[in-house]
């Protein structure tokens, strides 16, 4: 199809063109050879005059007008995306949808495994892709590249709709068999002892409790830090060391590993975990439906 002699298929890969900043990038998300994607940049210059993106050093940058390019034509696509592909009607026996959607191993474990039993029974043909949180997790909820992100209510984007989830508490596990803990931890007790902590992504952003902790003032003898929730256990077992865990988390553990949960002597507040969305698919109804039966699982109705 084009518009006003502009071929409007060009406009997926001149968007990712702007995104990727590079042809060889680009080419491998387009699933198309490099001379290809160099054939389409070539037609996107002529058709705009300007070059768009031009070398600077051994990268490519965006023209001034190739920058004023980006939201514009990202939003034309979401529009055409949300208007002429989404189905009038959602049949959840029948569709054939894949969902994306961020979460760490937390969320997967105590709401998305669940989910996607009950997926298996209700919409047999839906698929579920869940991506680890990175760096790039705001980009691509602000893009519509996934369907949901699954956050703490402090990393939303203030621009995309949003929804509570459910909120958590913080609890100490500790290995069943740690003879150095009683009933309680002490202040003193959880300070001096060595601990596993969890971080995250390439720039290793530390988890909720260890910020708490590092803003109050209070320094932990970290002696192990792991990059997922689900293996904090194992580091436990065998030793003197604490967790600072989830606590809905930390109960689904009990039923698999020799651990016990004690009161944090560190009041740390109250975990609000989210669900967000980019704004086009407010009223998409297979996310309606997506949503519904998170909000579902979370409540414990069957």
């Amino acid at each position: 199809m084009r518009f006003k002699r502009l071929d409007l298929n060009l406009l997926v890969a001149l968007d990712i063109l702007l995104e990727e900043c590079s042809v060889t990038r680009a080419a491998s998300r387009l699933h198309l050879s490099q001379s290809a994607t160099s054939g389409t940049m070539a037609r996107l210059r002529e058709y705009f005059a300007d070059e768009l993106l031009v070398p600077v050093g051994r990268q490519m940058v965006r023209t001034p007008l190739g920058a004023s390019l980006c939201e514009p034509v990202r939003a034309v696509l979401l529009k055409i995306q949300s208007t002429i592909e989404t189905k009038p009607g959602f049949d959840p026996l029948t569709s054939t949808r894949h969902f994306r959607i961020i979460a760490s191993d937390y969320p997967v474990t105590v709401l998305l495994t669940e989910c996607a039993r009950r997926l298996a029974e209700r919409a047999p043909h839906v698929t579920l892709e869940v991506i680890a949180p990175d760096d790039t997790m705001q980009e691509l909820v602000a893009r519509a590249e996934v369907d949901l992100v699954i956050i703490p209510e402090k990393y939303l984007i203030e621009e995309h709709p949003s929804e509570v989830l459910f909120e958590d508490t913080h609890v100490c596990a500790v290995w069943a068999g740690n003879e150095s803990v009683g009933k309680g931890l002490t202040l003193a007790q959880y300070l001096a002892a060595g601990h596993v902590a969890t971080n995250f992504g390439r720039r290793r952003g530390p988890s909720i409790d260890e910020l708490y902790l590092q803003h109050s003032g209070y320094a932990r003898r970290i002696e192990v830090t792991t990059n997922s929730f689900n293996t904090v256990p194992q580091y436990l077992i065998g030793t003197g060391r604490i967790a600072t865990m989830h606590k809905r988390l930390a109960e689904v553990f009990t039923g698999f590993y020799p651990l016990r949960l004690l009161p944090s002597p560190i009041p740390i507040p109250v975990l609000v975990e989210t669900m967000q969305w980019h704004r086009s698919l407010e009223f998409d109804l297979a996310h309606l439906w997506l949503r519904a039966l998170l909000r579902e699982v979370i409540q414990g109705s069957p």
